[in-house]
């Protein structure tokens, strides 16, 4: 009863967080909201005897939003003092994240320590690691590697939109300097004496 009572907290909050994530309106709440997505499939991986899954995408994907949010302050050029002045009035909202993420915390592990989790029984001499890696790099390689080509495309698209031309800022032009002759980098000058260089 407690292993299915954290499962719909859990799913039911990750599904709300994941529509909040493209619903806010302000960059610094998604991110929040994004970060409590991530602590809700986690705490389902390890409903499902999965805590190799979730410790990777709480210190990965967790620690990766700050690049996330990076990308979101290039792209929408978001002033780091506003944020920074307006500090207090993120304080109740990150309180109430907070306490939704202990919350959570400690459903998961009342719920992984005292109640039938109904995972299947494994080989006890193949570690999490192992199976997870055999199933995910035989039955659904294909599927890891679209993935990968997902979050590259998503990579390349992200710095597309950031790179602007800026005016004023000398690039350097390697083919002009390689056709560069002698003729044109020097200048013969008969200076009179007294007279000095002109403008």
């Amino acid at each position: 009863m407690l292993v299915t009572l954290t499962f719909y907290l859990l799913a039911a909050v990750a599904v709300m967080a994941a529509f909040m994530v493209v619903a806010a309106r302000n960059p610094v709440h998604s991110v929040m909201y994004l970060i409590l997505t991530f602590f809700s499939a986690a705490g389902l991986f390890i409903l499902m005897g999965a805590e190799f899954l979730a410790l990777l995408l709480i210190m990965v994907y967790v620690g990766a939003v700050a690049v996330l949010f990076l990308f979101v302050v290039m792209m929408l050029e978001v002033d780091f003092v506003e944020i920074k002045q307006g500090f207090l009035q993120y304080a109740p909202f990150g309180l109430v994240m907070a306490f939704i993420l202990f919350l959570e915390m400690v459903l998961v592990g009342a719920a992984y320590f005292f109640g039938d989790s109904g995972v299947p029984d494994t080989d006890p001499e193949v570690s999490n690691l192992e199976a997870i890696g055999s199933v995910l790099y035989t039955d659904y390689a294909l599927f890891f590697e679209g993935v990968g080509l997902v979050l590259l495309v998503a990579m390349i698209g992200a710095i597309v939109l950031t790179h602007r031309a800026r005016d004023g800022v000398r690039r350097q032009d390697v083919g002009r300097q390689v056709a560069r002759t002698r003729e044109a980098a020097i200048k013969k000058v008969d200076i009179e004496p007294g007279e000095g260089i002109g403008p």
